[in-house]
């Protein structure tokens, strides 16, 4: 059993710091349950109010009032607002890393008491790219009793990090200790260009080509950066955008290029962007990526299955 599960986009993941623990934590007055922490990461992994209110499904004012109320309990200020964005206080990023290890913990307790459980695969905007319908099948024909939840969440670690998901399909390196990583294979880099570009006729291009050009880069989860370039060479503009949705619309208006994996094109082909072999870039490792701790049942069955379909010689 397959089912897919869209998730708008999260934020990055940043270094933990440590909260001061305010008194009220500790009264018994206090009475946080896990709709407040599932509220408050939406609000401090989504860019604005509006994006985290959809992604719970309740409207903007009831989601600032459960901000509010939250702040009022614990007698501290999680998140400054301003009237174009907001951002989270250093206690609020604290306050954060803590709720994601709560929700993590909470999420291995279920997998515990309801093994049936369907098995989170997460992925950021590709998944395993013109290989997935292959992984899928082969876990629905290998495992028929046991179901697997497809799950798309814009963040780096595609919701491992905040325990939304099992298991994740990720691009470039993972830098969180909690979390254990298998490489499964290498994918070539591809350009995207706007199909009107003057760029797009060609048949090639270098990354001498782009750095010409202003360079769009999806900072949340994307795997482009400068560093792609030698230091003396790097583009001399870039476009910065949230996800892959904002990524597309600026190429395909000509506002710069994109460096992307081969697999974005196999996802989010579209008509008026143009994807084009980078002869000289480097390629992107497509890792599976797992919480150490994670106790789901079907987890090593996948891993296994993963390896299989998509390990390097498949």
């Amino acid at each position: 059993m397959l089912r897919w599960v869209g998730t708008p986009t999260l934020g990055t993941v940043r270094p933990r710091r440590e909260m001061p623990i305010h008194p009220d934590l500790c009264s018994a007055g206090m009475e946080l349950e896990l709709r407040h922490v599932r509220a408050f990461l939406a609000i401090a992994e989504e860019p604005t109010i509006t994006r985290a209110a959809a992604r719970l499904h309740m409207t903007q004012p009831a989601l600032s009032r459960t901000l509010r109320r939250l702040e009022e309990q614990l007698g501290v200020v999680l998140v400054e607002r301003s009237t174009r964005s907001m951002r989270l206080t250093p206690t609020g990023e604290a306050f954060r890393d803590r709720c994601r290890a709560v929700l993590a913990a909470v999420e291995d307790a279920l997998a515990v008491a309801a093994p049936l459980r369907p098995l989170r695969l997460g992925h950021a905007w590709a998944a395993a790219g013109e290989h997935t319908t292959e992984l899928l099948r082969a876990w629905s024909h290998a495992h028929p009793d046991r179901p697997l939840e497809v799950r798309r969440i814009g963040d780096r670690t595609a919701g491992l990090a905040g325990g939304e998901v099992d298991v994740a399909l990720l691009r470039g390196p993972v830098d969180d200790g909690a979390l254990q990583v298998r490489l499964l294979r290498e994918e070539p880099r591809l350009a995207a260009v706007a199909a009107d570009g003057r760029l797009a006729d060609r048949d090639e291009l270098t990354m001498a080509d782009l750095a010409a050009e202003p360079v769009v880069l999806n900072r949340q989860y994307g795997t482009t950066t400068l560093d792609l370039w030698p230091a003396d060479r790097r583009p001399g503009r870039t476009v910065e955008v949230a996800d892959t949705e904002e990524w597309l619309t600026a190429v395909a208006l000509g506002r710069g290029v994109g460096v992307t994996p081969a697999s974005t094109a196999y996802f989010h082909g579209r008509p008026d962007v143009r994807y084009t072999p980078l002869r000289d870039a480097p390629p992107v490792p497509l890792l599976l990526a797992w919480r150490a701790a994670s106790a789901h049942p079907s987890l090593p069955d996948f891993l296994r299955l993963a390896a299989d379909v998509l390990g390097p010689g498949h």
